[in-house]
């Protein structure tokens, strides 16, 4: 697949198949977890009960959350997989009820008979953290229903995807293997604006190889097709987080850092984020709207006074990035080098 230069709002503004009132919305979308389990690391079974996880839906709409992901399955750490009848009665009365009200309904699913049901029960995206590898039936099903697709960065199930955080260049092959997956789904038959696209943060990825991800959404942007940034509670931010003995913080303890990434994956031009509390991550990104903004526009002073050649506070945000960056990059090379994190075990949850 051809890799090409794409300026980050245009993918982030290409039209999405089947979303057409948040198709070129001029900004970053925030879509709000609805977990339908009773062992998710994030909230525990909190929402497992049908009626619970509908409340919980429409206060992250009265929140500001412009997608439900409602998932069926955990996907953290060394979680075993339920059986498909059990999802299926787990996720469909929820997005029936929820697309009932009007929401735009995400079903989080590696199944492709899981994803036939969700969208014939009102579900318009298929969120598939495989990325169409755990089913080689997804492809086919996403291109008959039409729904729009993510296509996640995956190398394998929960209980072994730990064991496979080995990589040359982790931005390098994550997008490299992003790339595989739209040749692979294309041969499928699912039209190229039904994909967007996912870097897997926290698959494959314990700890340390997330942060260049995150500050290399551009390689992503490359392949122009909108990216999801799915952050949220995720065990590299309890690490980040840790107490001065060590200890991670927990799942709940990382919303803070959680509106913090929002707002920089809306800089830097990411479609929506995935989130368990929408608030926060909904005034983050009119943030990042505003800032960016703000940094196409003439700068204008206060009646009588005059211009500074002081640099703005965002040429010396971008000024304090750029130098970042610099200290991650490895050789000559135009893109930096990442190695295995060797981060250790997390009690505190991991990806879902």
């Amino acid at each position: 697949m051809t890799v090409s230069a794409v300026p980050p709002h245009t993918a982030r503004d290409a039209r999405v198949h089947g979303l057409p009132e948040l198709s070129g919305a001029g900004r970053t979308l925030v879509m709000g977890v609805v977990n339908v389990t009773p062992d998710s690391f994030s909230d525990g079974g909190e929402w497992f009960e049908p009626s619970a996880a509908v409340a919980h839906g429409l206060e992250l709409l009265g929140e500001g959350a412009d997608i439900l992901d409602v998932g069926g399955e955990s996907t953290r750490p060394g979680a075993v997989r339920v059986p498909q009848d059990q999802e299926l009665a787990r996720v469909l009365p929820v997005i029936e009820q929820l697309a009932a009200r009007g929401a735009v309904v995400s079903v989080d699913t590696t199944r492709a008979a899981v994803a036939e049901r969700a969208v014939a029960a009102g579900a318009r995206i298929v969120n598939d953290v495989s990325g169409g590898l755990a089913d080689p039936e997804m492809g086919r099903a996403v291109a008959e229903t039409g729904a729009a697709y993510v296509a996640m960065h995956w190398r394998g199930h929960a209980d072994v995807m730990d064991d496979l955080e080995v990589y040359d260049d982790v931005v390098a092959d994550v997008r490299d293997e992003l790339a595989a997956r739209m040749a692979a789904l294309h041969d499928d038959g699912v039209r190229p604006d039904q994909i967007i696209l996912d870097p897997g943060l926290g698959f494959a990825k314990a700890g340390v190889l997330n942060w260049p991800l995150l500050a290399h959404l551009d390689a992503l942007h490359r392949l122009g097709r909108p990216v999801l940034v799915g952050a949220s509670r995720k065990r590299f931010l309890g690490h980040l987080l840790a107490d001065p003995a060590g200890r991670t913080a927990p799942p709940r303890a990382r919303d803070d850092a959680t509106a913090a990434i929002s707002a920089l994956s809306a800089a830097a031009g990411a479609w929506c984020v995935r989130v368990h509390t929408a608030r926060a991550s909904v005034d983050a990104v009119k943030v990042a709207a505003a800032w960016s903004a703000a940094e196409g526009a003439p700068r204008v002073g206060s009646p009588g006074t005059s211009s500074s050649s002081a640099p703005s506070a965002p040429e010396a945000l971008t000024s304090t990035v750029a130098l970042t960056t610099e200290s991650w990059t490895a050789g000559g090379q135009d893109m930096p080098t990442w190695q295995d994190s060797g981060a250790g075990n997390d009690d505190g949850g991991g990806p879902r």
